[in-house]
Protein backbone atom coordinates (compact mmCIF):
# COMPACT_ATOMS: atom_id res chain seq x y z
CA UNK A 1 0.00 0.00 0.00
CA UNK A 2 1.19 3.47 -0.85
CA UNK A 3 -0.03 6.54 0.77
CA UNK A 4 0.04 10.15 -0.99
CA UNK A 5 0.82 12.97 1.01
CA UNK A 6 -1.76 15.54 1.27
CA UNK A 7 -0.65 18.95 0.09
CA UNK A 8 0.26 21.76 1.76
CA UNK A 9 -3.00 23.68 0.36
CA UNK A 10 -5.26 21.00 1.08
CA UNK A 11 -8.58 21.66 3.40
CA UNK A 12 -8.89 20.98 6.94
CA UNK A 13 -8.47 16.97 8.20
CA UNK A 14 -11.33 15.28 6.96
CA UNK A 15 -12.83 13.05 9.57
CA UNK A 16 -12.29 9.19 8.43
CA UNK A 17 -16.25 7.03 9.73
CA UNK A 18 -15.43 3.19 10.63
CA UNK A 19 -17.01 1.40 8.09
CA UNK A 20 -18.20 -2.29 7.52
CA UNK A 21 -17.24 -4.16 4.91
CA UNK A 22 -18.43 -8.01 3.17
CA UNK A 23 -15.78 -9.51 1.19
CA UNK A 24 -14.91 -12.53 -0.82
CA UNK A 25 -11.94 -14.23 -1.23
CA UNK A 26 -10.70 -14.70 -5.34
CA UNK A 27 -9.26 -18.54 -4.34
CA UNK A 28 -11.35 -19.65 -7.63
CA UNK A 29 -10.24 -16.35 -9.69
CA UNK A 30 -10.54 -17.44 -13.67
CA UNK A 31 -11.53 -15.44 -16.61
CA UNK A 32 -13.09 -18.18 -18.43
CA UNK A 33 -15.52 -16.02 -20.10
CA UNK A 34 -16.09 -12.57 -20.95
CA UNK A 35 -19.30 -10.28 -19.71
CA UNK A 36 -17.47 -6.77 -19.92
CA UNK A 37 -14.65 -5.43 -22.22
CA UNK A 38 -12.02 -5.79 -19.88
CA UNK A 39 -12.05 -9.85 -19.85
CA UNK A 40 -10.32 -12.03 -22.44
CA UNK A 41 -10.50 -15.39 -21.64
CA UNK A 42 -7.07 -15.98 -24.09
CA UNK A 43 -4.99 -14.02 -21.77
CA UNK A 44 -3.48 -16.07 -18.56
CA UNK A 45 -4.47 -14.70 -15.10
CA UNK A 46 -2.73 -15.34 -11.81
CA UNK A 47 -4.99 -16.88 -8.74
CA UNK A 48 -1.94 -16.61 -6.61
CA UNK A 49 -1.44 -13.29 -7.62
CA UNK A 50 -5.07 -12.17 -7.51
CA UNK A 51 -4.96 -13.66 -4.15
CA UNK A 52 -2.14 -11.64 -2.85
CA UNK A 53 -3.61 -7.99 -4.04
CA UNK A 54 -6.93 -8.59 -2.45
CA UNK A 55 -5.47 -9.48 0.76
CA UNK A 56 -3.79 -6.24 0.84
CA UNK A 57 -7.25 -4.78 -0.08
CA UNK A 58 -8.72 -6.51 3.05
CA UNK A 59 -5.73 -5.60 5.03
CA UNK A 60 -5.50 -1.87 4.32
CA UNK A 61 -9.46 -1.18 5.35
CA UNK A 62 -8.47 -2.87 8.59
CA UNK A 63 -5.84 -1.39 8.96
CA UNK A 64 -8.17 1.90 8.66
CA UNK A 65 -9.88 1.14 11.63
CA UNK A 66 -12.58 -0.71 9.18
CA UNK A 67 -14.29 -4.17 10.25
CA UNK A 68 -13.96 -6.93 7.52
CA UNK A 69 -15.92 -9.80 7.04
CA UNK A 70 -15.49 -12.84 4.59
CA UNK A 71 -17.90 -14.83 2.44
CA UNK A 72 -17.04 -18.31 1.20
CA UNK A 73 -16.11 -18.49 -2.44
CA UNK A 74 -17.57 -21.38 -4.01
CA UNK A 75 -15.94 -23.16 -6.94
CA UNK A 76 -16.94 -22.67 -10.26
CA UNK A 77 -18.12 -18.75 -9.06
CA UNK A 78 -15.43 -16.71 -10.60
CA UNK A 79 -16.66 -13.91 -10.09
CA UNK A 80 -18.13 -14.26 -6.93
CA UNK A 81 -14.67 -12.16 -5.05
CA UNK A 82 -16.64 -8.96 -6.58
CA UNK A 83 -19.24 -8.86 -3.42
CA UNK A 84 -19.97 -5.79 -4.58
CA UNK A 85 -22.67 -7.09 -7.16
CA UNK A 86 -24.25 -9.24 -4.39
CA UNK A 87 -26.86 -6.51 -2.79
CA UNK A 88 -27.39 -3.00 -1.79
CA UNK A 89 -27.55 -2.62 2.10
CA UNK A 90 -29.10 0.66 3.71
CA UNK A 91 -29.84 0.70 7.38
CA UNK A 92 -30.06 -2.69 7.70
CA UNK A 93 -32.26 -3.21 5.17
CA UNK A 94 -30.85 -5.66 2.22
CA UNK A 95 -32.28 -5.82 -1.11
CA UNK A 96 -30.48 -8.61 -2.85
CA UNK A 97 -28.69 -9.02 -6.58
CA UNK A 98 -30.57 -10.64 -9.35
CA UNK A 99 -27.24 -10.51 -12.44
CA UNK A 100 -27.85 -10.61 -15.82
CA UNK A 101 -25.29 -12.40 -16.95
CA UNK A 102 -26.15 -16.80 -16.66
CA UNK A 103 -22.50 -16.76 -15.74
CA UNK A 104 -23.19 -15.11 -12.30
CA UNK A 105 -26.74 -15.53 -11.22
CA UNK A 106 -26.15 -18.35 -9.32
CA UNK A 107 -24.13 -15.82 -7.13
CA UNK A 108 -27.33 -14.05 -5.67
CA UNK A 109 -27.90 -17.34 -3.32
CA UNK A 110 -25.35 -17.97 -1.70
CA UNK A 111 -25.02 -13.93 -0.86
CA UNK A 112 -28.49 -14.27 0.13
CA UNK A 113 -28.15 -17.09 2.85
CA UNK A 114 -24.95 -14.94 3.95
CA UNK A 115 -26.61 -12.16 4.03
CA UNK A 116 -29.79 -14.31 6.72
CA UNK A 117 -27.17 -16.60 8.51
CA UNK A 118 -25.61 -13.09 9.77
CA UNK A 119 -29.00 -11.61 11.30
CA UNK A 120 -30.28 -9.09 8.48
CA UNK A 121 -33.87 -10.14 8.63
CA UNK A 122 -35.37 -7.94 6.28
CA UNK A 123 -33.88 -9.37 2.99
CA UNK A 124 -35.29 -8.86 0.09
CA UNK A 125 -34.62 -10.53 -3.01
CA UNK A 126 -35.22 -8.34 -6.39
CA UNK A 127 -37.56 -9.24 -9.47
CA UNK A 128 -35.80 -7.08 -11.74
CA UNK A 129 -32.33 -7.54 -13.08
CA UNK A 130 -30.01 -5.72 -10.38
CA UNK A 131 -26.56 -5.67 -9.69
CA UNK A 132 -25.93 -4.16 -6.36
CA UNK A 133 -23.93 -1.94 -5.36
CA UNK A 134 -22.34 -1.81 -8.60
CA UNK A 135 -25.16 -0.34 -10.17
CA UNK A 136 -26.74 1.44 -6.66
CA UNK A 137 -24.17 3.92 -4.81
CA UNK A 138 -25.64 5.43 -1.55
CA UNK A 139 -24.55 9.16 -1.04
CA UNK A 140 -26.37 9.09 2.07
CA UNK A 141 -29.05 10.96 1.17
CA UNK A 142 -29.97 9.75 -2.55
CA UNK A 143 -29.63 6.42 -4.04
CA UNK A 144 -27.37 7.26 -7.55
CA UNK A 145 -29.11 3.89 -9.63
CA UNK A 146 -26.65 3.27 -12.78
CA UNK A 147 -28.26 1.87 -16.00
CA UNK A 148 -27.43 1.07 -19.46
CA UNK A 149 -25.75 -2.49 -19.43
CA UNK A 150 -26.46 -4.25 -16.49
CA UNK A 151 -28.91 -3.18 -13.93
CA UNK A 152 -33.02 -2.69 -14.95
CA UNK A 153 -34.13 0.62 -15.13
CA UNK A 154 -37.47 -0.74 -13.34
CA UNK A 155 -35.31 -2.20 -10.86
CA UNK A 156 -34.51 1.14 -9.69
CA UNK A 157 -38.16 1.62 -8.60
CA UNK A 158 -37.95 -1.62 -6.81
CA UNK A 159 -34.72 -0.72 -4.93
CA UNK A 160 -36.70 2.92 -3.82
CA UNK A 161 -39.77 0.77 -2.29
CA UNK A 162 -37.30 -2.09 -0.63
CA UNK A 163 -34.77 0.70 1.15
CA UNK A 164 -37.46 3.75 1.40
CA UNK A 165 -34.72 6.56 0.26
CA UNK A 166 -35.05 8.96 -2.90
CA UNK A 167 -33.82 7.36 -6.46
CA UNK A 168 -32.05 9.20 -9.29
CA UNK A 169 -30.92 7.25 -12.16
CA UNK A 170 -27.96 7.95 -14.03
CA UNK A 171 -27.81 6.59 -18.10
CA UNK A 172 -24.39 4.94 -18.50
CA UNK A 173 -23.47 5.27 -21.83
CA UNK A 174 -19.75 3.65 -22.91
CA UNK A 175 -19.43 -0.18 -22.46
CA UNK A 176 -15.92 0.41 -20.61
CA UNK A 177 -17.79 1.66 -17.75
CA UNK A 178 -20.90 -0.88 -17.44
CA UNK A 179 -21.37 -0.08 -13.85
CA UNK A 180 -21.80 2.78 -12.29
CA UNK A 181 -19.05 1.91 -9.83
CA UNK A 182 -17.13 1.82 -12.15
CA UNK A 183 -17.85 5.60 -13.03
CA UNK A 184 -18.23 7.55 -9.88
CA UNK A 185 -17.68 7.33 -6.28
CA UNK A 186 -18.83 9.01 -2.86
CA UNK A 187 -16.03 10.62 -1.81
CA UNK A 188 -17.97 11.89 1.64
CA UNK A 189 -21.48 10.62 2.17
CA UNK A 190 -24.33 13.35 3.14
CA UNK A 191 -25.24 14.85 6.54
CA UNK A 192 -27.81 17.22 7.16
CA UNK A 193 -25.11 20.29 7.08
CA UNK A 194 -23.35 18.95 4.62
CA UNK A 195 -23.81 18.01 1.28
CA UNK A 196 -22.38 14.84 -0.23
CA UNK A 197 -18.93 14.94 -2.31
CA UNK A 198 -18.56 12.92 -5.30
CA UNK A 199 -16.00 11.84 -8.04
CA UNK A 200 -16.67 10.96 -11.51
CA UNK A 201 -15.81 10.32 -15.24
CA UNK A 202 -17.89 12.58 -17.23
CA UNK A 203 -17.19 10.75 -20.49
CA UNK A 204 -19.07 7.79 -18.97
CA UNK A 205 -22.71 9.55 -19.18
CA UNK A 206 -25.39 10.22 -21.17
CA UNK A 207 -25.67 14.13 -21.50
CA UNK A 208 -28.71 14.45 -19.52
CA UNK A 209 -27.32 12.24 -16.64
CA UNK A 210 -24.34 14.34 -17.05
CA UNK A 211 -26.11 17.68 -16.38
CA UNK A 212 -27.83 16.03 -13.64
CA UNK A 213 -24.32 15.26 -12.12
CA UNK A 214 -23.24 18.80 -12.45
CA UNK A 215 -26.33 19.95 -10.91
CA UNK A 216 -26.61 17.92 -7.55
CA UNK A 217 -22.53 18.00 -6.98
CA UNK A 218 -21.41 20.84 -8.84
CA UNK A 219 -17.88 20.69 -6.98
CA UNK A 220 -17.40 17.05 -7.82
CA UNK A 221 -13.68 15.64 -8.27
CA UNK A 222 -13.90 15.26 -12.22
CA UNK A 223 -11.60 11.98 -13.22
CA UNK A 224 -9.13 11.93 -16.51
CA UNK A 225 -9.34 9.42 -19.28
CA UNK A 226 -6.17 7.70 -17.97
CA UNK A 227 -7.35 7.51 -13.95
CA UNK A 228 -10.74 5.96 -15.54
CA UNK A 229 -9.24 3.47 -17.45
CA UNK A 230 -7.03 1.89 -14.68
CA UNK A 231 -10.38 2.13 -12.74
CA UNK A 232 -9.81 4.71 -10.44
CA UNK A 233 -13.03 5.63 -9.45
CA UNK A 234 -13.91 2.19 -8.47
CA UNK A 235 -12.76 3.09 -5.40
CA UNK A 236 -13.56 3.33 -1.59
CA UNK A 237 -13.90 6.28 0.74
CA UNK A 238 -14.60 6.22 4.58
CA UNK A 239 -14.71 10.39 4.31
CA UNK A 240 -10.54 10.88 4.88
CA UNK A 241 -9.20 7.84 3.31
CA UNK A 242 -9.71 6.88 -0.47
CA UNK A 243 -8.63 3.46 -1.31
CA UNK A 244 -8.18 3.32 -4.83
CA UNK A 245 -6.10 2.05 -7.84
CA UNK A 246 -2.45 1.99 -7.72
CA UNK A 247 -2.22 3.17 -11.00
CA UNK A 248 -4.72 6.76 -10.61
CA UNK A 249 -1.99 8.93 -9.62
CA UNK A 250 -3.54 11.51 -11.40
CA UNK A 251 -6.88 11.23 -9.30
CA UNK A 252 -4.86 10.47 -6.18
CA UNK A 253 -3.21 13.99 -6.14
CA UNK A 254 -6.79 15.58 -7.19
CA UNK A 255 -8.17 13.96 -3.57
CA UNK A 256 -5.24 15.07 -1.62
CA UNK A 257 -5.75 18.58 -2.83
CA UNK A 258 -8.94 18.12 -1.03
CA UNK A 259 -7.81 17.08 2.21
CA UNK A 260 -8.25 13.44 1.40
CA UNK A 261 -5.51 10.72 1.92
CA UNK A 262 -5.65 8.45 -0.88
CA UNK A 263 -4.34 4.90 -0.58
CA UNK A 264 -3.26 3.34 -3.86
CA UNK A 265 -3.09 -0.65 -4.24
CA UNK A 266 -2.25 -2.53 -7.13
CA UNK A 267 -5.51 -4.27 -8.97
CA UNK A 268 -3.82 -5.11 -12.00
CA UNK A 269 -5.18 -9.38 -11.68
CA UNK A 270 -8.35 -8.64 -10.83
CA UNK A 271 -8.78 -5.69 -13.12
CA UNK A 272 -8.40 -8.24 -16.19
CA UNK A 273 -12.00 -9.35 -15.16
CA UNK A 274 -13.26 -5.69 -14.78
CA UNK A 275 -12.66 -5.37 -10.86
CA UNK A 276 -11.21 -2.95 -8.39
CA UNK A 277 -11.25 -2.06 -5.14
CA UNK A 278 -15.18 -1.20 -4.97
CA UNK A 279 -16.09 -4.26 -6.68
CA UNK A 280 -14.86 -6.34 -4.49
CA UNK A 281 -16.25 -4.51 -1.47
CA UNK A 282 -19.75 -4.03 0.01
CA UNK A 283 -20.38 -1.97 2.40
CA UNK A 284 -22.68 -3.63 5.23
CA UNK A 285 -24.61 -0.08 6.57
CA UNK A 286 -26.78 -0.81 9.59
Amino acid sequence: MTAVAVRETSPAARRAEPRHYLMCPPRYFAVDYAINPWMDPSKPVSVDLAMAQWTELRDTYRELGHTVEEIEPVDGLPDMVFAANSGTVIDGHVLGARFRAEQRQAEAEYYRRWFVEHGFRDVVMPSKVNEGEGDLTWTGSVLLAGTGFRTDPAAHAEAQEVLGVPVVTLQLVDPRYYHLDTALMVLTTATEDRPAEVAYYPKAFSPGSLRVLQRMFPNAVLASDADAETFGLNGVSDGRNVVLSAQAVGLAEQLAARGYEPHLIDMSELRKAGGGPKCCTLELRS
